[in-house]
């Protein structure tokens, strides 16, 4: 049996771990959100570590308000750069490997060709920053350690696109998605999946791994592919129109990349996995929400 302290279990990537784990038999979690282990809290991250003593972290917890971070920068690398840290040392100093979660926004979205592990990271915002500093924090401090960079999550939990567009669909009758922004859509059940089967054949393999489900998409061919799944479940729909925009004419905070499509060939060939499709997710996502009404 492998043991596993989790933190941030509060987030859509924590409690689709939370979801995998429970009932099975060959994984046990110790589970922490937010009000129960401040990663922020280097005492409390010894203590805890020192009294689970797991097989591997897992580091769920993360700051992911990609336009609030322009405004809450200390705040944003705080937790995503020196909570990151503190779970490295108290890691390493215990011979415990790590597993962390970062993001494809730590690319600056140039050119067309999909990113690898070993393209330089030059971020355009500040949340890609404060990720690009947890990872080198872990790199710098530990020798045990998995970073899976991936890209535009979705889940049935917490807030994300998928969720945002089925609650815009059933209120309004058109829609404007930005179009020239590609990437892949990664669900959280999917990464979950992946990750349980590695940990137990890491086998030494620590390093650096893309983890994003094919195929790329824009935001806007990925809001389209929603909403026909979500006519093809059932879902009370509103929209009549789903329009096509660019980045400029939908200002936010934060500059996002403008290509961010990972290659995940590295990950795939060191542990012999195979990444499903993003539409067998999506599918699989809109029937859990369909059922226990989420949204």
């Amino acid at each position: 049996m492998i043991k596993l302290l989790i933190t941030g279990t509060e987030g859509q990537l924590g409690q689709s771990f939370q979801a995998a784990l429970d009932g099975r038999k060959d994984f046990i979690a110790c589970a922490y959100n937010k009000a129960e282990l401040d990663i922020t809290d280097a005492g409390a991250v010894e203590a805890a570590i020192i009294k689970d003593r797991p097989d591997f972290l897992l580091n769920a917890a993360a700051y992911t308000l990609v336009d609030q971070a322009e405004v809450e920068r200390d705040l944003s690398m705080q937790i995503n750069q020196t909570g990151t840290a503190n779970l490295a040392q108290a890691c390493a100093a215990n011979n415990i490997p790590i597993v962390h979660f970062s993001t494809d926004y730590v690319f600056d979205g140039s050119g067309n060709s999909l990113w690898s592990e070993t393209d330089g990271p030059s971020p355009l915002n500040l949340y890609g920053a404060s990720k690009l500093a947890g990872e080198r924090e872990i790199q710098n401090i530990c020798d045990q350690y998995l970073i899976f960079r991936t890209s535009w999550l979705f889940s049935p939990f917490g807030s994300n696109f998928v969720k945002s567009m089925l609650r815009l669909g059933a209120q309004r009758t058109d829609l404007s998605v930005v179009n020239d922004q590609i990437g892949k859509p990664t669900c959280t059940f999917e990464i979950v999946r992946l990750v349980l089967k590695i940990l137990p054949r890491v086998n030494g393999r620590w390093g650096l791994y893309h983890l994003a489900q094919p195929e790329a998409i824009s935001w806007h061919g990925f809001a389209r592919e929603i909403f026909a799944e979500a006519n093809r479940q059932g879902f009370e729909l509103a929209l009549e129109e789903l329009f096509a925009i660019g980045s400029a004419d939908y200002p936010v905070s934060a500059v996002r990349p403008k290509n961010s499509q990972l290659d995940c060939t590295k990950l795939e060939a060191a542990f012999n996995v195979q990444i499903n499709p993003w539409q067998q997710s999506l599918s699989e996502t809109l029937r859990v929400l369909q059922s226990d009404g989420r949204i």
